[in-house]
């Protein structure tokens, strides 16, 4: 028997049965304090909106292009065409049968409806976290990869591979994110697409920008991850493989580096929840992860308290799934 469980057994078996009450209490007392605060501040709740921000019923008009009239409405399946003619020019529009709004030889007007469907669409929040995944999930691999390649060069002997990994980890370690981030997009970015511009290319989406400065910066992170993982494995681990006639690189691969793996995955996950978190502040280049999402939800629907609790929890759900993965490859190395 573990000394927990010794000691959990001594103080009896309504030890903890008390303290997780005392816990939940405590919880129902913050929040039952935080829901009669807003009441005190005359706010007016409404959950019954939020789902709409996750998925919703929209309603789509087909409106004309031209002015003119209605020359003729021909059925077509479910559907019906509605051809436009006026100033010598026609145009057609597929317009459900059941939601015509007008008739052969009406008078219609540029952008006058014609009819209507529902459509559903997928909501804000969904959008900004779908591209809050998408975002995070890229810069992740690249932080690795860039990680580990920087680690090894921040512990080799080559004096120019060790300098530039020096150089590279303390200018990123030592700036802030944000001020990363207005550089890649206002200066670098700048500066690449002014260039593809005038030789034809199309530009780079502000979202590159965005994703390069997140992964660079975990990068810097993740290395000093990795160089202190493979220096915490004892250096007899890399004599005994060069005695049995391996090269340094193969005795990283197949020696070091698995057993520095084991021990860089706590704060190689807290690393990567802190990236997920960061990704909140692309918002200011105009992409629309997350919090902007949140954001613009919040001004349109004068709705602060539910939208930002939303997110909060939106947040946590792909942070603790990120826990719970990297603690499954944790016992799978274990084991």
């Amino acid at each position: 028997m573990s000394d927990s469980k010794r000691r959990a057994a001594r103080k009896g078996p309504y030890y903890h049965i008390l303290w997780k009450s005392v816990f939940f209490l405590i919880i129902i007392g913050v929040a039952a304090s935080f829901y009669m605060a807003s009441r005190q501040a005359n706010y007016i709740w409404h959950w019954n909106r939020v789902p709409k921000y996750f998925y919703f019923e929209d309603t789509v008009e087909i409106r004309s292009e031209i002015p003119g009239e209605v020359a003729s409405i021909k059925p077509s399946g479910e559907d019906s065409v509605i051809v436009v003619e006026g100033d010598g020019q026609s145009e057609q529009y597929h317009v459900p049968s059941n939601a015509l709004l007008v008739t052969q030889g009406d008078t219609v007007y540029m952008g006058d409806v014609l009819g209507s469907y529902k459509e559903w669409r997928v909501g804000l929040l969904l959008v900004g976290l779908w591209l809050t995944v998408q975002v995070s999930a890229i810069a992740i691999v690249f932080g690795i990869l860039l990680g580990l390649f920087t680690g090894l060069a921040r512990i080799s002997e080559n004096p120019c591979l060790k300098w530039l990994a020096i150089t590279y980890i303390e200018i990123i370690r030592g700036t802030p994110l944000l001020v990363q981030i207005m550089i890649w997009y206002f200066v670098v970015g700048t500066l690449i697409n002014a260039l593809l511009i005038r030789y034809g290319i199309p530009e780079i989406p502000s979202l590159w920008f965005g994703v390069a400065s997140l992964a660079i910066f975990a990068g810097a992170y993740v290395a000093e991850i990795v160089r202190a993982g493979i220096q915490s494995v004892n250096r007899g681990q890399m004599e005994a493989a060069r005695s049995l006639g391996m090269t340094r690189t193969q005795a990283m691969r197949k020696i070091i580096l698995p057993q520095a793996f084991k021990r860089i995955l706590p704060p190689l996950a807290g690393q990567f929840i802190s990236l997920i978190k960061d990704s909140s502040l692309l918002g200011i280049i105009a992409i629309r992860e997350l919090t902007k999402a949140t954001r613009e939800g919040v001004t349109s629907s004068l709705m602060p308290y539910e939208l930002w609790f939303v997110c909060g929890v939106l947040y946590l759900t792909m942070t603790f799934a990120l826990s719970m993965f990297v603690q499954y490859l944790e016992r799978r190395t274990v084991s």
